[in-house]
């Protein structure tokens, strides 16, 4: 298997952790989100030499392209993606959500993935090997007031985008896994109106659960699909 991918939303949260995970692994990672120091941080952590900071505007598409062809150009072949980027905003109900936000979380929770995935199908195609996963929400099972329209409306239609890699590719040796976790404790819960206290945050997930659960989809033999995993706390 060539153990090269892009890991997106990289600066934080579970992207750092499935960064660390998969540098520990013997991955060459190239590492992506919106700002370089942040990413600096999450190689200094991973410890490999075999880690490229990319930083990118992922409702970009231009910007995209040119993270990708960095990548390419670093490692070679690119045969994994992992989306783990997500916004949400405090103010996020139907009564206050803004034009304005509605769209910036559409277009960095869904267009972002599908420019990503885009970008990088096409030779996994030729190469007849590959595999996506994108990090998605149980907001994706149900809607919730909690994760608020933008954000619910938004991993509704990634999970629908990575179902259709699997209707599509997988004949072609692209494979796609949906992770719909619970509550996680990262930084993303401080945009909530009202964050959760320290108690109820020791209770979440952690983005190293997450981690885990891309190495299962990553590792099992290229014969086999996990199409979703779903992970909540117990």
């Amino acid at each position: 298997m060539t153990k090269t991918a892009i890991i997106t939303g990289a600066g934080s949260g579970v992207g750092r952790a499935i960064a660390i995970a998969l540098a520990r692994e013997q991955w060459k990672l190239t590492i992506v989100g919106r700002q370089k120091a942040p990413l600096e941080e999450t190689k200094r952590m991973a410890e490999s030499a075999d880690v490229l900071v990319a930083p990118c505007d992922l409702r970009d598409e231009a910007d995209v392209t040119k993270m990708v062809q960095q990548a390419r150009e670093r490692f070679g072949f690119v045969s994994t993606l992992i989306y783990a980027a997500g916004i949400n905003v405090p103010r996020r109900s139907w009564s206050e959500v803004s034009t304005e936000d509605f769209r910036s979380i559409l277009d960095t929770n869904l267009t972002g993935a599908f420019f990503c995935s885009r970008a990088l199908i096409g030779e996994m195609r030729k190469n007849s090997n590959g595999t996506i996963v994108h990090i998605v929400s149980d907001a994706a099972k149900q809607a919730s007031a909690k994760s608020g329209v933008a954000y619910s409306a938004s991993k509704f239609a990634q999970a629908g985008l990575v179902q259709s890699i699997n209707a599509e590719e997988r004949g072609n040796g692209i494979r796609a896994c949906a992770i719909f976790p619970g509550d996680i404790n990262t930084p993303l819960l401080d945009k909530r109106q009202s964050p959760p206290p320290p108690e109820a945050r020791a209770k979440m997930l952690r983005p190293e659960d997450i981690a885990q659960c891309v190495l299962l989809a990553l590792n099992l033999p290229e014969r086999a699909i996990v199409e979703e995993i779903v992970i909540r706390p117990r």
